[in-house]
């Protein structure tokens, strides 16, 4: 017959915490029987030690193993007791619960605890139930719900929208109030909104994009600058606002910008918001051509001795040729691209080749090479390759040219021979190397 010790009120947590002090007693009340005795202080009868015949019980500590249980001796909660029928003697050890935490830590331990003071019980378990009523007298620290409700109410009205910021931003550029310093700051914020598609169309339909245009024929040449990577910003991967910018006027104040004279930084954001308004955009090509587009970067193109904006210059008519070239590739369905023939029909308006010879970009474009910078090569390398079809019998007849390709062949040759010696990987002037001869292959 087995039988399992009863707890008393408190959980089962602080009698894990206080085993070698706690544990409500047990006793006999007869010399066959085990007893429970309730806390103390309960107010509905007895606790630990509740009267004299208690206070002096003798409360046996168990173990693992199953040991005889004298008579009037107690045990704490949680054990586990049997009657031994062979016997008739009663036997007890530890509960399941308890053999969980018992290490040979809490073995030591209970030699040195294993008689138990009553009176001290009494105490740790008065001074444990009067930390609990403490601790609920204690003002929560959690806000009542309600009050939090308000709180976040509250802090809602203060969140803008991006919509509402940048109507805000609008009407602050617009206001005669506003000093220059406020308008740039303004446009540099709105550069950051406008990365994201849906913001830049929105902007567009609150008429943002006639403040940008604004921005760039204005005197202030900080202004032109920030209105123009507000506008490459807003127009970039956008054909929804590159065909608002187009139809707003945006190509012809942009090529205008850059027919006059303006600072080179000034240039550098025009030609990025240029190049981000005609990128798979044939419509916008078109009419960059038919606008004379050409004519004003050769100019711009033979005035800069620095070598940055040609490098601009080149990389976006050779990325103008590239995206020509692959529209008109096999392999696209037009079954699952419905428009694949309407876009080859707008590329075939852009007569881009045609028009790079007429201007004179097959001598231009080599010009590029004489640079130092290995990019700026690279670049006019690529854009050279893919202008050969229509510039081959220029690029023959052009010893400067050809004395060019030469002289970096051996210079990049040499170049790759000595990172193999350092043990360098020599990829990219290998690739470099790649380009010369297949450009010296088609002028053969």
């Amino acid at each position: 017959m087995f039988s399992h010790a009863g707890g008393g009120s408190l959980t089962w947590c602080f009698l894990v915490l206080l085993l070698p002090l706690l544990g409500s007693a047990l006793s006999h009340k007869s010399e066959g029987a085990l007893t429970v005795v309730e806390d103390a202080d309960g107010g509905g009868g007895g606790g630990v030690g509740g009267d004299e015949e208690e206070d002096a019980v003798e409360v046996f500590q168990p173990n693992e193993q199953w040991q005889t249980l004298k008579p009037g001796q107690a045990v704490p909660a949680g054990s586990h007791v049997r009657l031994n029928l062979q016997t008739g003697e009663r036997e007890v050890r530890l509960g399941e619960e308890q053999l969980k935490y018992w290490t040979q830590e809490h073995r030591e331990g209970e030699k040195s605890t294993a008689a138990i003071d009553p009176d001290e019980l009494k105490r740790a378990m008065k001074k444990i139930k009067e930390d609990l009523r403490s601790q609920d007298s204690k003002p929560s620290g959690f806000r009542p719900l309600e009050e939090l409700k308000k709180d976040m109410a509250e802090l809602d009205l203060l969140v803008e929208t991006d919509v509402q910021i940048m109507r805000r931003l609008l009407d602050q550029f617009n206001s005669s109030d506003t000093t220059t310093e406020q308008r740039l700051a303004i446009l540099q914020e709105l550069e950051y909104l406008v990365h994201q598609v849906d913001n830049a169309q929105t902007l567009c339909s609150m008429g943002g994009l006639s403040l940008i245009l604004g921005g760039l024929n204005s005197s202030d040449v900080r202004l032109q600058e920030n209105a123009a990577f507000v506008l490459g910003s807003a127009v970039a991967s956008n054909p929804v606002v590159q065909v608002q910018a187009v139809e707003g006027g945006a190509l012809q104040t942009l090529l205008t910008t850059l027919a006059t004279t303006q600072p080179l930084h000034v240039k550098k954001k025009v030609l990025f918001a240029l190049a981000c308004l005609l990128r798979h955009f044939p419509y916008a090509q078109h009419h960059f051509l038919s606008h004379g587009g050409l004519q004003i970067l050769s100019e711009l193109f033979r005035a800069d001795a620095g070598g940055i904006l040609r490098t601009r210059i080149v990389t976006m008519l050779y990325d103008m040729i590239s995206e020509k070239e692959l529209i008109f590739q096999a392999g696209l369905d037009a079954v699952q691209d419905p428009s694949h023939k309407e876009r080859q029909r707008q590329y075939a308006e852009v007569s881009l080749q045609d028009q790079l010879m007429e201007k004179g970009w097959c001598r231009l474009v080599p010009q590029l090479l004489q640079s130092t910078e290995h990019d700026y090569r690279e670049k006019a390398l690529r854009a050279l390759l893919a202008m050969a079809s229509v510039c081959l019998d220029q690029y023959r007849s052009d010893s400067s040219l050809l004395g060019s390709l030469h002289s970096l062949r051996l210079q990049y040759s040499e170049l790759i021979q000595s990172e193999m010696i350092l043990g360098e990987e020599s990829g990219y002037f290998a690739e470099m190397v790649e380009l010369i001869d297949s450009l010296q292959v088609k002028v053969k």
